[in-house]
Formats: structure tokens, C-alpha cells, sequence
């Protein structure tokens, strides 16, 4: 059995102090927001209890799809960079950044040379976009598609040359036998968000699904705690979002959460139980909903409901 925790979404606070001409780009547009918004459906009492129920959990690995940062400002990332370290080593902690790592141009290459221990390939595997880490039956493929946009924007892109490089890179790990589960922070399924939040090049990475396969698709952006699906060779592949993980659940948003997969080999597939633990008032994380994935040869790509 393989425990895989993901997270998504978390940006961490406070902000740090600004120079006026930090804030001369489309950061001031996000500034204002975390003043008046942000600041408050975003808690460190949130972020306290989302790091001791994961620890409880004790999973053997967590994967964060992007936004952990608001605004790219420099001390963001060395927040950022604290909590990675308190959900464990770059061994078991996975990342790709989101549309706030990038937020501004020059962005996304900090964002990686700060968080390189969680967004690199294994030894072995080729480097860039998309990464590959094998841990024992299940390979983690972590896709990019931060880039940084106009004001009023927060699209994704999915370039050709990472259409090419992923279908490689599942073509290979399926034929080896492993679960493959890509990170990606942009949801790929057609309308699974606003036009101006969209993933542009979403229909690559469709394709390369559509003939290569997965066995789970994890992303955030839209802080919603989602069950979609994209069409598979062998059946619909699981597309799964998670809510920002560090929202107060008394807001309009969903409660803060995460998803939790256990993951084991039964035959030539994988029966993947997943959870998804959602903060109540009292400040505690519980299980608000169950069901059980079977993938592969078995039942390729059904979804039963606990």
C-alpha cells in the first residue's frame, strides 16, 4: 500500500513587506486582493492544523499542485520553501508551481530554483518538464503549466513541447507497470473553469491521455474539490482537484482540504482508495467523502462511490 497525500492552492501568509516598485505590475492588482480578501479566508491556524493532520496521516509521499505563494514577491518564497521542509525531504515531497508562482515574468525560474528539491526527475531520468520520481509501483509526473499573464488573467499553458515529452515519458512508465499519476495545476478537462482561468494547450495534453493513458490526474486553481474525467485508451482517467488547502471554512469557498490515496497493486492494476479530509469549525480535518478508483486491467478507469 502507498499513502499519496495532495495539496494545492495554499497561499501561504502573510505577505511580506513590499517596496513601491515591487508592486508596480500586476502585483499591486494582487496586493489589494490579499488586503481585502485574501488575508482573511486564508489562516496560520489553517495552515498549523493542515501540517498536524498530514503528519497524522503519516503518507509516503504528498504532492502539491502549485499556488503556494499570492503575489512572487522574494520572501514568499523562502515561506513557501519552510513549509515544503515540514511536509518532509524532496524524497517525499513533490511540486509544480501554479499561476501565482509565476505570477510575474521571471517568476517561474525563481519559483524552481527555490523549490528545485521538489521539482526535479529522479537520477536517471531526464531533467525539465515534465519530471519523472518512481516510488516503488507508483511514478509521480509533474507537469508545468505556470506562466505569467496580464492583469485580470490566471491561464495556463501546456506547451508541444511537453505534449511531447509527457506522452514519452507515460508511454515508457505504462509499459513498465507503474501507476502514473501527473501533477499539473490547471484542470485539462474542457470548461472545468473560467475562459480567463483557463489552460491553454489543454487539448494536447488530452490527446496524450486519450493514447498514452494515467491512472490519476491531480491539480488545483480552482480551490473546488473536484471529480472529473478525461478519456483513456482502456476508459475515463480520474481528473481530481482539491480546495485550497489553507481556506477558512466559513467563507463562499469550500473548507480547506486535501486529498488522501491509498494505493495498492492488485494484479496488472491498482485499487486506488481516496479521501478527501475537509477542516470543520472546530478546526479539525474529517473525511467528507469516499470512494474507491480501480484501474488497469481489472475495471480500467471506474469510480465507485463509498
Amino acid at each position: 500500500m502507498f499513502r499519496l497525500i495532495h495539496i494545492s492552492d495554499l497561499h501561504l501568509g502573510p505577505l511580506p513587506a513590499a517596496r513601491i516598485r515591487d508592486l508596480a505590475s500586476k502585483r499591486i492588482l494582487g496586493y489589494v486582493n490579499w488586503r481585502r480578501n485574501r488575508s482573511r479566508a486564508f489562516g496560520d491556524d489553517i495552515e498549523a492544523a493542515l501540517i498536524a493532520a498530514i503528519a497524522a496521516e503519516r503518507p509516503d509521499h504528498v504532492a502539491v499542485t502549485g499556488d503556494l505563494v499570492n503575489i512572487a514577491l522574494a520572501g514568499e518564497y523562502a515561506t513557501a520553501s519552510a513549509f515544503l521542509g515540514l511536509m518532509g525531504s524532496g524524497d517525499v515531497v513533490s511540486a509544480v508551481p501554479g499561476n501565482h508562482d509565476a505570477y510575474v515574468p521571471g517568476a517561474a525560474r525563481r519559483a524552481r530554483k527555490a523549490w528545485a528539491a521538489y521539482m526535479t526527475a529522479d537520477a536517471g531520468e531526464a531533467g525539465g518538464w515534465p519530471y519523472v520520481r518512481r516510488r516503488g509501483d507508483v511514478a509521480i509526473v509533474g507537469a508545468s503549466s505556470a506562466v505569467a499573464t496580464g492583469p485580470f488573467m490566471a491561464t495556463g499553458s501546456f506547451s508541444e513541447e511537453q505534449e511531447e515529452r509527457l506522452a514519452a515519458v507515460l508511454d515508457k512508465l505504462g509499459r513498465t507497470g507503474l501507476c502514473r499519476v501527473v501533477l499539473i495545476h490547471h484542470p485539462p478537462v474542457k470548461g472545468a473553469t473560467a475562459w480567463h482561468k483557463r489552460l491553454s494547450g489543454a487539448a494536447r495534453f488530452r490527446k496524450v491521455i486519450a493514447r498514452y493513458g494515467a491512472e490519476l490526474i491531480l491539480h488545483g486553481h480552482t480551490h473546488q474539490p473536484t471529480r472529473l474525467s478525461l478519456t483513456g485508451p482502456k476508459g475515463p482517467v480520474p481528473v481530481i482537484g482539491a480546495p485550497a488547502a489553507t481556506q477558512r471554512p466559513d467563507g463562499h469557498h469550500p473548507a480547506a482540504g486535501f486529498n488522501l490515496f491509498d494505493i495498492e497493486k492488485i494484479g496488472a492494476g491498482f485499487s486506488i482508495h481516496h479521501r478527501l479530509m475537509q477542516v470543520t469549525t472546530g478546526g479539525l480535518f474529517e473525511e467528507t467523502r469516499a470512494e474507491e478508483i480501480v484501474c488497469g486491467d481489472r475495471q480500467p478507469g471506474t469510480m465507485n462511490q463509498a
